[in-house]
């Protein structure tokens, strides 16, 4: 089975860099909705108001961390389902820990490229990211 690449995303981070390229790479895998948050503040309002299939967020933010954005998801009766991958440039095992202790579905420790996000993306959902096809080839 396919995930569905129409489905939202929601992009936490506040270094506007760091988001850009990380809805460059979605895009390059095929997502075609994806929205952004500067902290877990904003993430959790807009998760207040739309249902999110993937959440990426940073761990390192202001004033609220990607750390307590997942708590709070995790804690939320509606949210609590929704897969959720921890980005940090930092890979102390304490934090993996932490994080997997509070439900995180994957991890991802910066600089990664494409394939690395779509190699945890199928593994938070047990499914391949479908490979687009070009016109003209053969399916």
């Amino acid at each position: 089975m396919a995930i569905d690449l129409s489905m939202p995303v929601l992009i936490v981070d506040d270094y506007n860099t760091m988001v850009r390229i990380i809805r460059n790479l979605l895009r390059q895998l095929g997502f075609e909705h994806i929205d952004d948050a500067s902290d877990g503040s904003a993430a959790l309002a807009k998760m207040e108001n739309r249902k999110y299939g993937l959440v990426i967020s940073d761990w390192n933010m202001e004033p609220m961390t990607g750390y307590d954005l997942l708590q709070k998801v995790r804690a939320h009766p509606d949210m609590a389902e929704t897969p959720f991958i921890m980005v940090t440039a930092e890979s102390k095992t304490e934090n993996v820990v932490a994080a997997k202790k509070a439900g995180v579905s994957n991890y991802i420790v910066k600089p990664f490229n494409a394939q690395t996000l779509k190699s945890k993306i199928e593994s938070v959902f047990g499914a391949e990211v479908p490979t687009a096809v070009q016109p003209g080839a053969a399916a």
